[in-house]
């Protein structure tokens, strides 16, 4: 954590910075349980953001060993599904 240095501080607040915030990649290995390879060559591109396609988090559902990464990657599923459905 770092001090910061502003010159309209409030003073009864404390401010601080991230400073190891995980990229999306690290972020879909860790929910998914599967290797860099496999998210990197299943990340797509869509304008200014990246996404992993619907039927690729269908079949890591179906077919992964872990019933804990299952749910993770399932409840991610529906998340993208209902706050992105445009994506």
């Amino acid at each position: 954590m770092a001090l910061l240095r502003c010159s309209k501080i409030q003073v009864d607040r404390a401010y601080s910075r991230a400073i190891n915030v995980p990229t999306f990649l690290k972020k879909l290995m860790n929910i998914t349980g599967m290797s860099e390879q496999w998210v990197v060559a299943r990340i797509k591109q869509k304008g200014d953001s990246k996404c992993i396609p619907w039927k690729n988090l269908k079949d890591l559902i179906l077919a992964h060993p872990d019933t804990k990464k299952r749910v993770d990657v399932f409840a991610l599923s529906i998340y993208g599904l209902v706050f992105f459905p445009k994506l």
